[in-house]
């Protein structure tokens, strides 16, 4: 079975290769999109590369994509669905590292670390802190797959009172093991200290995080998006910063990279990284297995571990 693995060009391309082809010797590993037909029955790739219908339409015999991440807005789904090709992603490889990066921001924000260090380093010597304790904050999760979990189970240690909203409720014993309680979203908007998204950009809730729930949010709660740049209105945010001394901690971005010149980089009651919470070192040695083994269960004639429900 022919496989077809379309990669970014800043990836180590000769490591992956040298990996690949021992696992999948009918493959082929290309950086550039830019190719004409293509009979592979198989298409491995990450989220930096947009699989839309016209691609698609240049691989007549796909019949599974397999994309290296837990996201996968990348995909045109309808394209996908119509022409009858499974889709499977990698929703476990970084739910660690993307609950660590979630909890590093807060905590720098909590203590005011990058104030600190910006004083240090002018040559003054702050005498008074307003650092608070994450201790007996009320953490509001909005999204309890994966990702969600393993950051409510890091809060266990931190004796956090932790709120959560998920389409989908756990039940009363993973609640209890987890420590959290089900909570509206309106609450997790209006109770919490913190609040953190866990939940994939879909049609539905593009920007569902505007005005309105920054408005209900309470004066300095810390902010924190490590999902997607889509489901957050930037104006809004902005104007929450301005206006309500919302403290974000942002790692997404509606357009990436973003324009160093927007407004949200002027603010100074924010920190940044660039859309890498999920990526470690350990996670994507995580990423590469699953996927490679995903594929090969497809490849055997075997289910998928993880196939996305279209």
């Amino acid at each position: 079975m022919k496989v077809l693995i379309l990669l970014p060009p800043f990836l180590p391309i000769d490591e992956i290769s040298k990996i690949i082809s021992q696992i999948l010797p009918d493959s082929e590993i290309i950086t550039d999109i830019n190719f004409g037909t293509k009979n592979s029955e198989v298409l491995v790739s990450t989220t930096f590369t947009l699989i839309g219908k016209e691609l698609i339409d240049r691989m007549p015999a796909l019949k599974f994509i397999q994309i290296a991440s837990t996201g996968y807005d990348n995909v045109d789904l309808i394209a996908v669905k119509e022409r009858g090709i499974m889709l499977s992603n990698i929703p476990i490889a970084n739910k660690e590292s993307v609950a660590e990066h979630v909890l590093a921001m807060v905590l720098a924000q909590l203590k005011n670390l990058m104030h600190f260090h910006n004083e240090i380093v002018k040559g003054n010597w702050p005498f008074l802190t307003n650092s608070m304790e994450l201790m007996g904050k009320t953490f509001g999760i909005i999204g309890m797959g994966a990702i969600g979990k393993k950051l409510a189970e890091r809060l266990l240690f931190f004796g956090t009172e932790t709120i959560y909203y998920d389409i989908a409720k756990l039940s009363e014993e993973d609640e209890e093991i987890l420590g959290v309680r089900y909570a509206s979203l309106d609450e997790i908007f209006s109770r919490s200290d913190i609040i953190s998204i866990h939940v994939p950009l879909t049609d539905d809730n593009d920007r569902f995080i505007s005005e309105k729930q920054f408005d209900m949010m309470k004066d300095g709660t810390i902010f924190v998006n490590t999902s997607r740049g889509e489901l957050v209105d930037e104006d809004a945010l902005v104007n929450a910063i301005k206006n309500k001394g919302i403290r974000a901690c942002i790692d997404v971005y509606s357009v990436e990279p973003p324009d160093p010149n927007s407004e949200l980089f002027k603010m100074n009651n924010a920190i940044f990284s660039p859309h890498i919470a999920g990526v470690t070192v350990e996670s994507q040695q995580r990423f590469i297995t699953e996927t490679v083994a995903n594929v090969l269960k497809y490849v055997q004639g075997l289910q998928p571990l993880y196939r996305v429900s279209l």
